[in-house]
């Protein structure tokens, strides 16, 4: 079926079944589908597809979902998409081990197709734009147009800035290092200071305010949600 939806859905599960039966409802409701048994294998699909949503059994061989999800998650080169676990009911530890691994949300089994649905629309909203409350402020950040929304108004952003500010806001409450914020936006073969995040937190804090970006001193800079 035509991927009529926009997204590419990465599905994950050593049962066979289960695979089959997720993917055919997933599919018919007009997403890209692919399908992985085990972590190993969703890996390599990862780097291939950026899928934007990926569905993670826990229990794996050969590379279980937990560990497959803190790889990912470590990769800050790797587009990072939204990572539900599925779970057993009776697996209330691999719930709280899959935020831990900074997993986004969970599905428990089985699942209804029509709630199974409902769970997937539900969580790719959070893709489309990436909605931050701070007090009475909002902040919207449109990665389709380039553009950050705040108390209405519309402010474009030096590409630089954008994607700093993305990737802050990516993970609120994460503290990125300077390491790798300068490894994500600046990229590793390019040379530029310390002093360059400096200058460039330095302006979206003019423009979006003092609340939002906070520094740990010696370390570098977090979002703050609330």
């Amino acid at each position: 079926m035509e991927n009529t939806k926009g997204h590419t859905i990465l599905i994950v599960d050593d049962e066979p079944d289960i695979l089959e039966f997720l993917s055919y409802n997933v599919r018919k409701e007009g997403y890209k589908v692919f399908t992985a048994s085990n972590g190993m294998e969703a890996l390599r699909l990862v780097q291939q597809i950026n899928p934007s949503l990926i569905l993670l059994d826990v229990m794996m061989p050969k590379m279980d979902g937990i560990e497959t999800c803190q790889v990912i998650r470590k990769d800050l080169n790797m587009v990072q998409p939204i990572i539900a676990f599925l779970t057993a009911r009776t697996e209330d530890y691999a719930q709280i081990a899959g935020f831990e691994a900074g997993a986004d949300d969970y599905i428990n089994k089985p699942i209804r197709p029509r709630l199974l649905i409902s769970k997937i629309e539900s969580l790719l909203r959070r893709t489309k734009n990436k909605s931050i409350q701070e007090g009475s402020d909002k902040i919207t950040i449109d990665r389709d147009r380039f553009v950050v929304e705040i108390e209405g108004k519309e402010l474009q952003l030096p590409k630089k800035e954008f994607e700093l500010l993305e990737l802050l806001a990516s993970r609120p409450g994460k503290v990125f290092n300077r390491d790798q914020i300068l490894a994500v936006v600046w990229g590793n073969d390019t040379i530029v200071g310390e002093r360059t995040i400096d200058v460039h937190i330095r302006k979206l804090r003019e423009k979006l305010g003092d609340a939002y970006i906070r520094t740990i001193k010696g370390v570098g800079y977090t979002f703050n949600e609330k």
